[in-house]
């Protein structure tokens, strides 16, 4: 496919990928996670550094914690300082640029993530997940950037919902489906999507990419199409495309230079600093040990158990949970070291975990669950621990995951979460947009009144 760039003087060339299999490992990495390399394991090293000295690749050891004070236990010293949506051509090339400074490194853009998902068969035409990614051709062979993108056949799977939208379109004699979808599979973090080159010139390949999806759009005679979980500014430059803006909301923590989980409770307000030490006290209270589990020290036992919680939470949620247990297999093999498992045991018995993907900068939450279920455990695996590592290993930040006004009292801040929506139909297309301006002044108004709730001390 080709479409005119931003000076409409010449034109780009777009081609697309029914499989990450069609793509070097390499060069999907190098425009995803420009200035980052995952080694084996998923050991992680920047381009042109030496990774030794980069602060992700030392992380405290797998350690246990003492139910009173949830410290680690070991000397703090230990520190290893559309269905059959076609693919036109493949991109294989393996040659490198020079390497640009690095944004933050994201796990969920990497290609041992998402090829895991599709080689697992969580993310494929069968369960209404086809890849069709974008990848925009450059004037010396090498791919100048890439979208990730998938035909849907439904709206499963992505946290920013439109099945009102759906309903809406088909009872008005409209066709929904297929659409295409810019995201992260059954993922809602953040991340940006128009994944291009860096240097001059970047806003230009960016829009680039957005003709592409567009163009793929009627091609293809979808709907719409969607790029959610969007950093701001690409939100805003597609909508200087006329892609519809949609906002939402999402809880993170952030870290303010915190030397120690109690030095983030001496920010709060005393009331709420007694409640979460309460919160804390009683998870424990049941001779629990919480237990981190990173890197070589994960094994297929503990992706056993971890599975076992995970088929227990979404049965009860969700009906059909969206991952198997051999996507579970092989993100073990090729990512360990950007994965913490949280556990708790009673003993030698797990009786709950956490699943949490460690960026550069942040730590991801993601999926939790509980056979043996405790007053406070999902407090206490899920966001205080999550807030114990971030501070330990000086990240900045953790993304909690959808939902979840609880926690608030925890200590996460409401943030503003982005996405662009690309429609084809006029009239439907001014529907939604009027929808969405009373939306965006909703979670605009609806955040300033949380933030007003946090509990951090005030003034």
């Amino acid at each position: 496919m080709t479409g005119p760039t931003d000076t409409g003087t010449s034109e780009a060339t777009v081609h697309l990928l029914s499989s990450l299999a069609d793509i070097d490992r390499d060069t999907w990495d190098g425009l995803a996670n420009p200035g980052w390399r995952l080694g084996n394991g998923g050991h992680l090293e920047r381009i042109g550094g030496e990774a030794a000295k980069h602060p992700l690749n030392h992380h405290l050891k797998t350690g246990d914690f003492e139910s009173d004070s949830n410290r680690l236990a070991a000397d703090p010293d230990s520190r290893s300082q559309a269905e059959g949506a076609p693919g036109i051509g493949a991109a294989t090339s393996t040659a490198t640029r020079s390497a640009p400074p690095p944004r933050a490194f994201n796990p969920f853009l990497s290609h041992d993530f998402l090829w895991s998902l599709e080689e697992a068969g969580c993310a494929t035409p069968q369960t209404g997940w086809a890849s069709c990614h974008l990848v925009l051709d450059g004037a010396d062979g090498l791919p100048d950037g890439i979208l990730p993108c998938y035909m849907k056949s439904h709206s499963q799977g992505e946290y920013v919902f439109d099945h009102g939208w759906a309903d809406a379109f088909e009872r008005a004699g409209g066709r929904y489906y297929p659409k295409l979808q810019s995201s992260v599979p059954f993922t809602p973090a953040t991340a940006p999507k128009l994944l291009v080159r860096p240097g001059p010139g970047e806003d230009t390949r960016r829009r680039a990419l957005a003709a592409g999806i567009k163009a793929a759009t009627s091609r293809f005679g979808a709907s719409s199409a969607h790029l959610t979980f969007l950093e701001e500014e690409e939100a805003d430059l597609l909508a200087a495309e006329g892609f519809l803006h949609r906002t939402d909301q999402q809880f993170h923590w952030f870290n303010d230079g915190y030397a120690s989980f109690d030095d983030f409770l001496a920010s709060l307000a005393s009331r709420k600093r007694k409640t979460i030490r309460r919160e804390r006290r009683d998870a424990a209270s049941s001779d629990l040990t919480i237990t981190w589990v990173t890197g070589a020290d994960i094994t297929e036992d503990h992706w056993d158990a971890f599975y076992s919680f995970y088929m227990d939470t979404g049965s009860r949620k969700w009906g059909q949970p969206y991952l198997n247990r051999l996507f579970f297999s092989l993100i073990g093999e090729r990512m360990a070291e950007r994965i913490l498992l949280v556990f708790a045991y009673r003993g030698d018995e797990p009786i709950a975990g956490a699943l949490n993907f460690i960026g550069s900068d942040t730590l991801y939450g993601r999926n939790w669950g509980t056979l043996d279920p405790q007053p406070f455990l999902h407090f206490e695996v899920c966001y205080y621990q999550a807030i114990d590592y971030a501070i330990a290993n000086g990240l900045a930040r953790v993304e909690a995951g959808a939902q979840g006004p609880h926690k608030l009292a925890r200590g996460y801040r409401p943030v503003t979460t982005h996405s662009a929506h690309w429609i084809v139909h006029k009239g439907f297309r001014d529907a939604v947009a009027n929808f969405l301006t009373h939306e965006r002044e909703a979670v605009e108004e609806e955040n300033v009144a949380l933030e007003a709730l946090t509990p951090f001390k005030k003034g």
